[in-house]
């Protein structure tokens, strides 16, 4: 069977060309241009192996990479990166790579880190012959953060006991505020994220549904969820 490999980067033309080299050298290929849809990925279809663009917009690979290890998520990751300097590669390892290739590379230097980060999780027998791998574990049903639980199958959502009545769009938004708990989403990677385009520095349609999202969640003497970052965007966390 073919190894599934996430492929997150933002560069449209490194992407394609490596998703090309990947598929043609035999891997299943996911790619994404961004770390927000790489950790939805991540969640949705777990990957044998992550390949990670360090410097992308929202949500970079080092972010990508402390998020999944502090899940307890343990595939492996290759970081790529165009930074040199040795406190760079310190940071990617500190933050859960295995390794990393530093641009601009050659594709078979790529081919090679990738079988070798594979040997190292593929378990083997005796005499070095590999064994039956077991069986992976069905993705949770439910997400939950800060005290939300949401059921993206059915498309429920709950703070605490409460069941919330949401609209497809508000859904959408908490379900990615959810998945990002405690990082903070920038107005463009939200606009992207959602609505498929960006609408502007004037745009007031993300401000208006963060409204209707609070006044959906918020309680009385219960702590607020949604918070503003001045300038920036928007970050769910439980204070």
């Amino acid at each position: 069977m073919s190894q599934t490999v996430l492929l997150a980067e933002d560069d449209r033309a490194i992407r394609n060309a490596l998703e090309r080299a990947l598929t043609l050298e035999g891997y299943q290929v996911m790619a994404v241009a961004d770390g927000v849809e790489a950790l939805a990925q991540a969640h949705r279809n777990r990957p044998d192996v992550l390949v990670l663009d360090v410097m992308m917009p929202g949500i970079d690979g080092l972010q990508v990479c402390r998020v999944l290890r502090a899940e307890g998520d343990r595939t492996p990751v290759l970081m790529l990166t165009a930074l040199v300097e040795t406190a760079d590669r310190i940071a990617g390892l500190d933050a859960g790579a295995d390794d990393y290739v530093v641009k601009p590379f050659d594709v078979e230097e790529v081919f090679a880190r990738l079988r070798a980060l594979l040997r190292r999780t593929s378990p083997v027998g005796v005499g070095g012959a590999p064994v039956a791998e077991a069986p992976r574990p069905v993705p949770e049903r439910f997400i939950e953060a800060a005290g939300i639980r949401m059921d993206p199958q059915a498309r429920r959502a709950w703070r605490g006991a409460r069941e919330l009545e949401l609209t497809r769009t508000e859904f959408e938004l908490l379900e990615l505020l959810v998945r990002n708990a405690g990082i903070v989403l920038d107005h463009s990677t939200i606009y992207d994220r959602i609505w498929g385009y960006d609408f502007g520095p004037g745009s007031k349609n993300l401000a208006v549904y963060v409204g209707y999202l609070r006044r959906k969640l918020d309680e009385p003497d219960a702590p607020q969820l949604i918070h503003t970052v001045r300038g920036v965007g928007y970050v769910l966390r439980e204070d």
